[in-house]
C-alpha cells in the first residue's frame, strides 16, 4: 500500500452535487490500470470543499468501485474533533489508511502539529500519512518535526512536496537520516517522480494517475526496474502536461484534461473554484494532441 503509485483521483462535481458516477468511474479506471493504491479525498479531490456526507459517500462509492485496491482517505479539516470524526467514517466506508494535512486558520506551531498527529494515531487503527502540502496548506514541515511525528506509532509514509530541481536525491537523503525504519517516503511533484522514484523514493502520490493511470504506470514500473533512461523519457513524453502544471498548477489542468477526455462532464470543480481560462484550455488541447492521448 504504501510502495508503487498511488493514484489521487478528482472528486467530480456535477452542479453543486458531487458527481459519484463519474467517481466511481475514475476510481475504478485507476484501479483496472494497476495503481498499487488510490488517494481518495486528497487536494485534488478538493476535500476541503465538500461536507462531511459527501465525503463519506465519495469514500463508500471509491471503496467499492477500487474493487480491492487501497483506498487512503483524506481527513483532513480545521479542528481535530472533526477530523476525529472523519476518520471514523473513512474507517467505517472500508479506507485502508489515511492521508492527514494539518489543516488550519489559524496557523499551526509544531507542537500542535504533533499534537494533531498524536490524537489521530490514537484514535484511530488504520495506518496514516502525513500529508505535507505547504502550497496549500500554508504550513511548512521541518525535517527535525518530520522525524518527530514520524516516531508516533502509526505513521506509516510521509507525502513530500517536490524539491527544487536537481536536489531530489540530497533532499530525500537529509530526511530519510532522522526517520524510523519502515516509514516510507513518496513524492508528490508529479513532473520530477522518475528522478524521485529512481533516487529512492518508495512511491509516487500521483496527481496525473487519477486521470491518465498506464501512463503514470509504466514510469514506475521502469523506475522499479531500475531502467532509468525508460523512466524519464515515459516521464518526459508528458512535459506538454508537467508546463502546464508548473505554470497553472496541477488541480485545474488535471480538471480541465479529464474534462477533454470526456471522463468527467463540464465545470467538474466546485465553486468558488473556477477552471483554466480559454487561453489556458487551449493549451490543455495543444497538450492532448502533442501527446497523443486518448480515454
Amino acid at each position: 500500500m504504501f510502495n508503487g503509485l498511488s493514484a489521487f483521483p478528482l472528486t467530480p462535481m456535477n452542479g453543486d452535487s458531487v458527481d459519484l458516477n463519474a467517481m466511481a468511474s475514475l476510481v475504478a479506471r485507476a484501479a483496472e490500470a494497476g495503481v498499487d493504491s488510490l488517494g481518495v479525498l486528497g487536494s485534488t479531490g478538493n476535500y476541503a470543499y465538500l461536507s462531511r456526507d459527501e465525503r463519506r459517500a465519495v469514500l463508500e462509492t471509491s471503496v467499492t468501485a477500487a474493487a480491492g485496491v487501497p483506498v487512503l482517505a483524506g481527513v483532513g479539516a480545521v479542528r481535530t474533533r472533526d477530523v476525529l470524526a472523519l476518520a471514523g467514517d473513512a474507517h467505517d466506508a472500508g479506507a485502508s489508511a489515511l492521508l492527514l494535512a494539518p489543516v488550519s486558520y489559524q496557523r499551526l506551531t509544531e507542537a500542535e502539529a504533533i499534537g494533531l498527529y498524536e490524537d489521530v494515531a490514537a484514535e484511530s487503527a488504520l495506518p496514516i500519512v502525513v500529508y505535507d502540502n505547504p502550497g496549500t496548506t500554508g504550513f511548512t514541515f521541518t525535517d527535525n518535526l518530520h522525524a518527530r511525528i514520524a516516531r508516533i506509532p502509526g505513521i506509516a509514509s510521509i507525502k513530500i512536496p517536490q524539491p527544487p530541481p536537481g536536489s531530489v536525491a540530497t533532499r530525500l537523503g537529509m530526511l530519510r537520516s532522522g526517520l524510523p525504519q519502515g516509514t516510507t517516503v513518496g513524492i508528490s511533484g508529479d513532473w520530477v517522480a522518475a528522478e524521485a522514484l529512481l533516487a529512492g523514493c518508495e512511491l509516487w502520490y500521483s496527481v496525473i494517475a487519477g486521470v491518465l493511470p498506464r501512463q503514470a504506470k509504466t514510469i514506475v514500473e521502469h523506475a522499479a526496474a531500475g531502467r532509468a533512461d525508460q523512466a524519464r523519457e515515459a516521464s518526459a513524453k508528458l512535459e506538454p502536461l508537467w508546463s502546464l502544471f508548473r505554470t497553472y498548477g496541477s488541480l485545474r489542468v488535471t480538471a480541465a484534461l479529464a474534462e477533454d477526455l470526456g471522463l468527467v462532464s463540464s465545470a467538474p470543480l466546485p465553486r468558488p473554484l473556477r477552471g483554466l481560462d480559454s487561453e489556458g484550455r487551449d493549451k490543455v488541447a495543444d497538450a492532448i494532441r502533442l501527446i497523443g492521448l486518448e480515454a
